[in-house]
């Protein structure tokens, strides 16, 4: 017997909290890059992509598991609107390379930190506001692993 074969398949449930610390920052109503964030949904539709990311990426277009009874929403999959004026942008620089020139403002409504989710895969059980990163990246190979 192999031992991946010696434990039963279980449901567990699993609590986490934890305090994130926001630095100041201005509204969305304030931010000049809004539109942005606004037209990446426009884009989406006139391109004909407008669909779960999660679930045409991870599931080649299975929606089975997406909420589609709500309008699919942008989500900040890098660095979140909130978090810009805390972003360290000579580490962030390493990994998107240019936007120091653009800047994190326009950058956090860019194409490059945008995608577009259905409600549960976004701020449901199984979204990636809700899910612990290592749950969230499991789940989009696992199929059904997050209820």
């Amino acid at each position: 017997m192999r031992l991946l074969d010696r434990v039963a398949a279980h449901v567990q449930a699993i609590t986490r909290r934890y305090t994130l610390h926001y630095p100041a920052h201005g509204g969305r109503q304030e931010d000049p890059w809004h539109a942005d964030f606004e037209e990446f949904k426009v884009r989406r539709v006139i391109s004909g992509t407008h669909y779960c990311d999660f679930g045409h990426t991870y599931r080649g277009g299975d929606t089975s598991e997406c909420d589609l009874s709500k309008p699919l929403e942008a989500h900040h999959s890098i660095i979140e609107f909130a978090l810009q004026n805390g972003v360290d942008i000579k580490l962030l620089e390493q990994f998107y390379p240019g936007v120091s020139t653009m800047g994190v403002g326009k950058w956090i409504d860019s194409d490059q930190n945008l995608t577009l989710l259905c409600v549960w895969h976004h701020r449901g059980h199984g979204g990636v506001h809700i899910a612990s990163a290592s749950d969230w990246e499991a789940y989009q190979f696992v199929k059904g692993l997050i209820s």
